[in-house]
């Protein structure tokens, strides 16, 4: 395995004391398997013993592994996961010979036993059933178990494939929301487009091979475009803000720069593999933390700040080694890491995910023109800055009805967007009545434009301009009569506040080491109020002005 791979995949397990781990095995002997995250847990564990790490654990992780091979095929409790985890691990343990081929058998002969029908909680009948993602994670555990021997599962696994293929947009990006055919979740997009690339890892040329495989080589060129120059998964909808999501992003990013560096296109297998790396600093970024983490803030785990009810630690920690181990499946060693590419660039992805990204400069913008308000609010949602801390002006927008945890009682929507006065009240097109179109894109050497046009219900209309270059971002509005930006301000981030300082013409925000500077010919206010997304607090400003307006944000070390 790659060491860095590994490395972080013992940070990783780091995260879980044995005291934590002895407890967990308790509750679920107690309670027997329910969901996939202990079965992760034991072949994450399985996978780093193989690798000679962790060895003391042995014992446990046999007692362990005992436990979830016996007890896989008789509950349903999430298999579609946990089969290909396990069998990835028997076959780490058996390269490595830590344990008995007398064990590895006698696990082996568990899952042998394993019905699909009865085993899996979520499968296709029919290539046109309106299953989404597990069925997916059931095919892919399926094909492994067969290509260890242990099932003939071709017909099964095929009709799961084919009711997968029918949720792919234009780009080959997944749309896994079945109540809307928009606000489609962006780590969900990831994640089944890695479990299309497992299987052809691992040797699928069934009937959609070519299928797959167009599917993956067309996202996989948009991925590099969606990337931010903090090297984050875009963000958007359910399960985002997790560490586990640049880990999914390493993974698809290594296997198309594995790709290309077969097919001999060295330039862009360079790019790829730059870009996993860029990914792969993020996970080490925030690993290094302490106490290690599963989501981007520093609330106490406990707390499940930022998380969906589902999201918790147990499940969502190990998760991250699961996926680097996916990824380092997927490593070339021989493609060789080319300059990271910081060209300008615009892209814009299917009404599905009605997301704008934009990138120049070191400095990367990502729109969302059509948020769910559960998860997000709309407008310009995010500006990164490479090297400089995520959150520091934006990472995700804050939504005003969240479906994850936080932990004020009336937060504010919030993102980067026009406003106009009504009835002498300000009103942000974070509404969701409001309406956005695209007006211009373009790009030179040097930058790229995003104009759009906001509507408001009452058929108001703003033009407001986003340039983003090496000295930042600069916003323009115009309208006749008044008008205004929201601004946010990073306020807390579960453990330490940030600094803010204002006046009429400039707000700063100092946060470790960095300052987030915006500078107005407008008039800023501080609306009292207090907005909040996965990764903390922010206090809700604007800047304001008649007729035309603008706003320059730079961040830049302190």
């Amino acid at each position: 395995m790659n060491n860095i791979y590994l490395d972080l995949m013992a940070k990783t397990l780091s995260a879980y004391t044995d005291e934590h781990i002895i407890h967990y095995f308790g509750e679920v002997k107690k309670n027997g398997l329910t969901e996939h995250g202990f079965p992760r847990l034991t072949s994450n564990i399985g996978i780093l013993i193989a690798n000679g790490k962790r060895q003391e654990l042995l014992p446990l992780f046999c007692e362990m592994m005992e436990f979830c091979c016996k007890s896989i095929p008789t509950v349903k409790a999430a298999n579609d996961f946990s089969v290909r985890e396990i069998i990835c691990c028997i076959g780490e343990l058996e390269k490595s010979g830590n344990v008995s081929a007398e064990l590895i058998m006698r696990w082996k002969s568990y899952l042998k036993e394993i019905e699909p029908e009865k085993c899996y909680n979520v499968y296709a009948k029919a290539p046109t059933d309106p299953v989404r993602n597990w069925a997916l994670y059931t095919a892919v555990s399926e094909y492994f178990r067969q290509q260890t021997g242990l099932c003939n599962s071709s017909k099964f696994i095929d009709i799961q494939i084919a009711s997968q293929l029918q949720w792919l947009d234009e780009n080959g990006m997944y749309m896994d929301n079945s109540e809307s055919a928009v606000h489609q979740p962006i780590t969900y997009d990831i994640v089944p487009r890695v479990l299309f690339s497992l299987l052809l890892y691992a040797g699928y040329r069934g009937s959609y091979y070519k299928k797959i495989d167009d599917c993956l080589k067309k996202s996989g060129l948009f991925t590099l475009n969606m990337q931010s120059a903090s090297g984050e998964l875009a963000f958007g909808g359910r399960s985002n803000q997790f560490l586990h999501n640049e880990a999914l992003l390493a993974a698809i990013l290594e296997y198309e720069a594995a790709r290309y560096n077969k097919t001999g296109d060295f330039a862009l297998a360079g790019k790829f593999k730059a870009a996993a790396g860029h990914a792969l600093a993020s996970v080490e970024h925030w690993l290094s933390k302490t106490p290690v983490s599963h989501i981007k803030n520093r609330f106490s785990v406990g707390s499940n700040y930022g998380c969906e009810d589902y999201a918790y630690f147990d499940k969502y920690m190990i998760t991250v080694a699961s996926f680097l181990y996916i990824a380092s499946l997927f490593c070339d060693n021989s493609a060789v890491p080319s300059k990271l590419d910081e060209s300008p660039e615009i892209w814009c992805s299917s009404k599905h995910f009605h997301k704008i990204f934009a990138r120049a400069g070191g400095y990367s913008l990502e729109f969302d023109t059509d948020s769910d308000p559960h998860y997000d609010a709309s407008g310009l949602g995010r500006i990164h800055k490479k090297n400089a801390p995520s959150a520091i002006c934006l990472s995700v927008p804050c939504p005003a009805q969240p479906k994850y945890f936080v932990d004020l009682q009336e937060p504010e929507a919030l993102s980067l967007c026009p406003g106009i006065r009504q009835n002498g009240i300000w009103r942000f097109a974070t509404d969701y009545g409001c309406v956005y179109d695209t007006a211009s894109l373009s790009k030179n050497n040097s930058s790229a434009t995003i104009e759009l046009c906001c509507k408001f219900s009452n058929n108001e209309t703003v033009f407001t301009s986003y340039k983003v270059d090496k000295n930042g971002v600069f916003i323009e509005i115009s309208r006749k009569g008044e008008l205004a930006h929201m601004l946010p301000a990073f306020y807390f981030d579960g453990q330490a506040y940030t600094d803010i300082t204002f006046d009429k013409k400039h707000l700063s925000v100092i946060y470790d080491g960095w300052e987030c500077r915006y500078t107005t010919n407008g008039k800023l206010t501080y609306s009292g109020k207090l907005a909040a997304n996965r990764n903390g607090h922010y206090k809700v400003f604007w800047a304001a002005a008649r007729d035309s307006l603008w706003v320059k944000i730079k961040i830049a070390r302190v």
